[in-house]
């Protein structure tokens, strides 16, 4: 029961809203020009390109199109009183605020525009610029220079120059390298508001300011630390290793006792001596380091069964053990102060005892009157005595 009762309510909804839908269909398609558009689903009216309006009754005006109006798509036809291709142009302009300057005389063309005949002495479109100086000069403005004289109304003439160019006429070219732009050395080349540099060997960039990095090819070998130059490079070289680029081996070096007067004349006056001696055997050379260099000790077997060692180490600390002459002035010198200073110190101790015998010898004297005073200076003259020898003699 309930099933069929909700059947027939949706099957009454589905006529209502198709009888709906054909009312709107209906109505569409009385009231929409059908001509300019049609009618969709929803019952709208849908207009072709070059309609507007509810009803697709309108036509598009031309874009741009002021005071006018259509009867087709994008057309412009002028209201009254205006021409032009948008009737954007007033017919009587002549005669509603005449636009021509300088008491010229304004008149009316049929293209719906206007002229002004201008009186002697001025011109342009409103006859609003006079002949002034610049037209009577004949564009004396150069290099670009644009004439300026107030439209004519001015008593003289300026040139408002382009950059790069100064004077009254706009004649002279701005010297772009007085200023020296370029730096270590470059050759700077002027053109028109702008310079150029031509950068020496080793540098680059627009002032010539970038030192080249001849370092970046890394042209060391071996492990080399390389120093960038002004177009050159140095490097820093590793042990056993030489040349502008470290490229170069250095073989390890077999190292001879070096050639000494007094080593040599021991050796020959040994072996002098030992010429009628037999022969012997003598051991491998012993390498010693000496400074940082390598020297043989040679070692010879003497009749008495022991060994004579003569060393260049030996020999080089004989030849310098003596003093040079600078060290025997300072030498000299010191000794000198020292003898000086010597002498000082046994003058002072004689004057103090040599004094100190008076004040005893004065304390011994017979007077009587001044008895007791002789022995309160004496007393305080010993004590003075004992006092400063101690003290001197410490100091000294």
């Amino acid at each position: 029961m309930l099933r069929s009762f909700c059947l027939q309510l949706m099957s009454l909804l589905w006529i209502l809203l198709a009888h709906h839908q054909l009312a709107q269909g209906d109505d569409c398609s009385e009231r929409c020009n059908l001509a300019h558009g049609s009618c969709d689903q929803d019952g709208k009216c849908r207009c072709d390109p070059g309609w507007e309006g509810e009803y697709c009754e309108e036509c598009v005006r031309m874009p741009g199109c002021l005071h006018g109006t259509c009867h087709q798509p994008w057309q412009c036809i002028c209201h009254s009183g205006w021409a032009g291709k948008f009737c954007d142009k007033d017919v009587h302009i002549c005669e509603h605020q005449s636009p021509c300057q300088n008491g010229a005389q304004c008149v009316y063309d049929r293209d719906g525009d206007y002229s002004c005949l201008c009186p002697e002495g001025f011109h342009g479109k409103d006859c609003e610029m006079k002949a002034g100086p610049c037209e009577k000069a004949g564009s004396p403005c150069k290099n670009g220079g644009q004439c300026q004289d107030e439209n004519g109304f001015a008593s003289n003439f300026t040139c408002r120059c382009l950059a790069g160019f100064v004077g009254a006429l706009c004649e002279h070219d701005v010297d772009d390298c007085l200023m020296r732009p370029c730096a270590n050395g470059a050759t700077c080349q002027d053109g028109i508001n702008r310079f150029s540099c031509q950068c020496q060997v080793g540098f680059e960039g627009r002032f010539c300011t970038i030192n080249i990095n001849d370092c970046a090819s890394q042209p060391c070998k071996n492990g080399a630390k390389c120093y960038d130059r002004i177009n050159d490079y140095d490097c820093l070289c590793p042990d056993r290793f030489t040349g502008k680029s470290c490229e170069i081996s250095i073989p390890e070096p077999t190292w001879a006792p070096p050639y000494h007067p007094a080593n040599h004349e021991s050796s020959w006056a040994m072996r002098s001596t030992t010429s009628e001696m037999p022969a012997v055997t003598q051991p491998e050379p012993v390498r010693t380091a000496v400074t940082g260099r390598r020297v043989a000790n040679h070692s010879e077997k003497v009749p008495g069964g022991g060994l004579l060692k003569i060393s260049v180490k030996e020999v080089v600390t004989q030849r310098d053990s003596g003093l040079s002459e600078a060290q025997l002035v300072t030498v000299l010198v010191f000794g000198v102060l020292t003898a000086v200073l010597v002498l000082i110190t046994i003058l002072l101790i004689l004057r103090n005892w040599q004094r100190g015998r008076q004040r005893s010898n004065w304390c011994q004297s017979p007077s009587q009157a001044a008895r007791k005073l002789q022995d309160q200076e004496c007393q305080v003259g010993m004590l003075n005595s004992v006092l400063i020898e101690p003290r001197k003699t410490t100091e000294l």
